[in-house]
């Protein structure tokens, strides 16, 4: 269906299943005029009942509607300020439910004074304390085995063990 607007003339293609039969409200895109628009098939039904109406009874005048052709306007793209700004507490308030708080701020910023040492960092912790404290067992072994002698078997073992990771750890480098 084609639609015509009553003020600039402009057409549009609409399709037809649009436009109910009890009519619908249309806004032209150029100038933004309403007007109410039925399908074009119950239009002329309307018009083949009042003229069996017009016959039944005494025909009564009918005005026609006159075009005056309006002026057109031009729109300047003045672009409308926002009453409040998007980022706004209010707004975030309002729209999201966020509430932004300035005393709420400092505390959360004041609880996160901690030191973080993040994932690689403490690994090379983990690392730095793991050989202090295997050197410390290597020249204190002695005394160790002096006043527990059954500690003697596992720290061979634990040594032994430190021996293997680093053959295993020499030979993954040196076949790269």
């Amino acid at each position: 269906m084609i639609l015509t607007c009553n003020s600039c003339d402009k057409r549009f293609v609409v399709p037809d299943a649009a436009i109910t039969a009890t009519g619908r409200m249309v806004q032209c895109g150029s100038c933004g005029n309403k007007w109410k628009q039925f399908p074009e098939d119950e239009s002329k039904k309307t018009k083949s009942v009042s003229t069996t109406k017009k016959i039944a009874s005494k025909p009564k005048p009918v005005q026609q509607r006159i075009k005056i052709p309006k002026k057109k306007v031009k729109k300047s793209n003045v672009k409308k300020t926002r009453e409040i700004s998007l980022y706004s507490p209010e707004y975030l308030a309002k729209k999201h439910g966020i509430n932004l708080d300035n005393t709420e701020q400092k505390k959360t910023i004041s609880t996160k004074d901690r030191v973080s040492f993040g994932f690689y960092n403490s690994l090379i912790l983990f690392l730095i304390i793991i050989i202090a404290f295997s050197k410390g067992l290597y020249f204190s072994q002695e005394f160790i085995v002096q006043n527990f002698p059954f500690a003697e078997y596992y720290l061979d073992y634990f040594f032994e063990s430190i021996r293997n990771l680093f053959e295993i750890w020499k030979n993954l480098i040196s076949s790269y």
